[in-house]
């Protein structure tokens, strides 16, 4: 549990997200805070540290909840974005900001910390807009609660959306031909000085709101291609076009990056305009940090990536209900099943096969039958779906949450079973779970279908399923007996 004979109690709002779940392991490891989580499911939340911080089920848009998980909180974080719940996400912004900000108030909170985009509103992306009103709302009663309201670029480090489509662009494309617009320059800023500012706002010695912008040093999207090729020892050529469009280029990197298109719609329309720095107050009151260079954030990703590190990633979290793992962990509605069951002897333990179950796909692949599970990847891509590309934040590791390819894991048991809930595109709801019993893999896929095109496209696959399902089991089965 976590000690409450400290004074100060800091309460992580999107602490499942890629900023947050970053966060609150900073303010753990510094010991200096008492650290408290609001999220929408607590099951999500780490397993290695959720005995260490007080966490509160709840969201922004269920007041007794709020209350709840701002009481004796002198100092808050708002990580929260409403994106890819609805099409009027920005109406949600709102109304989420300002429920916050009003139970802040009530609650006595002294600061609220704020993390939002860099930009201004007379040439901002309808995502980047709404950010900025999520930053004048929180700050609009500066005589009731004061504001520090943190403005970043695009952000560098392992998992980080913007990275992802920097590293696989360039690892994946010798040559791009390019729109104009990659010649608007940001200022990009490392995941770890992200968190530096944010955890350093909370003792800041500064009364009433503030703006913060954050970077390094201004760059192109096009000179950030050119320098993170270097970082990898590659040599790429861009070459910008006028006829690309920002739908064409969406489509562009859902292809050859794992960003889906709603996020890669929202990305490219965020760099068509520039985002730099508009004052000097990181470089005033904090004049501690000093900001890596590009270069070396992405070194910083590239090692986490190859030590296989990754605390967060981009796909960690979202306001999509396909994220909120809760309604997804039970597969007992289901209707329609098939299920493998293999057989093993005393050779392969329990435990081992377990730990062959949780290594499928990402680089590790389907096995057999990889080349139909990637076709079915690209199909699902095309339609807006997840697809294979999105892999999995650990090689060797799963965590409630977590994204492997196109589903996610709802329900995780050490050593007896495995649940995952698919986010690709499909008429109804479908689960993939592999129960480890003492000496047999039980293997079900569970199907729930929307209408009768659901159950047209259960009978399509069927026969497909006797050959995938029927090879994935017995692989990892012989792969446990491998790898003892």
């Amino acid at each position: 549990m976590p000690d409450t004979t400290k004074q100060k109690i800091v309460l992580v709002t999107g602490a499942t997200g890629y900023i947050g779940r970053r966060l609150a392991h900073r303010l753990l490891q510094k010991g200096t805070v008492n650290v408290r989580l609001m999220v929408r499911n607590k099951e999500k939340v780490q397993a290695s540290i959720a005995e260490q911080v007080d966490i509160r089920e709840g969201s922004t848009f269920e007041k007794p909840a709020l209350e709840a998980a701002l009481e004796g909180v002198e100092t808050a974080f708002y990580l929260i974005h409403s994106m890819g719940s609805a099409d009027d996400y920005s109406n949600l912004d709102r109304i989420s900001a300002e429920n916050f900000r009003d139970a802040c108030i009530a609650a006595g909170v002294r600061r609220i910390i704020y993390l939002g985009g860099l930009g201004v509103k007379e040439s901002a992306s309808e995502h980047l807009l709404s950010r900025i009103e999520t930053g004048e709302i929180l700050s609009a009663k500066p005589d009731a609660i004061e504001t520090i309201w943190l403005r970043a670029g695009v952000i560098i480090g392992s998992g980080s959306a913007s990275f992802e489509i920097i590293r696989n662009l360039c690892q994946k494309l010798p040559l791009m031909i390019t729109p104009r617009w990659v010649r608007s320059r940001t200022q990009p800023i490392g995941i770890d000085d992200v968190l530096n500012y944010l955890e350093s706002s909370i003792a800041l010695p500064h009364q009433g709101n503030l703006i913060v912008d954050t970077g390094s040093e201004a760059l192109s999207f096009q000179q950030m291609m050119e320098q993170a090729a270097k970082v990898m020892g590659l040599k790429r050529y861009l070459f910008p076009v006028p006829f690309l469009s920002p739908r064409l280029s969406s489509y562009w990197l859902i292809l050859f990056t794992p960003i889906p298109y709603k996020l890669a719609a929202a990305l490219v329309e965020g760099l068509k305009s520039e985002t730099v720095l508009q004052n000097d107050n990181a470089a005033r009151f904090y004049p501690e940090i000093q900001p890596a260079t590009f270069k070396q954030a992405v070194a910083d990703a590239i090692h986490e990536l190859e030590q296989n590190q990754v605390l967060s990633r981009w796909c960690d979290s979202s306001a999509e209900q396909a994220c909120d793992i809760r309604d997804f962990d039970n597969p007992a509605g289901a209707v329609l099943r098939d299920t493998r069951i293999i057989s093993f002897n005393k050779g392969e333990r329990q435990e081992d096969v377990f730990r062959s179950v949780c290594g499928i796909g990402g680089k590790n692949g389907w096995f057999r039958y990889n080349l139909l599970w990637r076709i079915r990847g690209v199909v699902d891509k095309l339609v807006g779906g997840s697809g294979l590309s999105r892999g999995r934040r650990s090689n060797t590791d799963l965590r409630i949450g977590d994204a492997l390819d196109f589903w996610r894991v709802v329900d995780l048991k050490p050593g007896k079973r495995l649940l995952l809930h698919a986010q690709m595109k499909v008429p109804g709801d479908a689960w993939l779970e592999f129960d480890v019993q003492p000496h047999q893999l039980v293997q079900t896929a569970h199907f729930l279908p929307k209408g009768l095109w659901g159950r047209l496209y259960w009978y399509s696959v069927l026969p497909f399923h006797h050959f995938v399902f029927k090879d994935l089991s017995k692989t990892i089965v012989n792969s446990a007996t491998k790898n003892q």
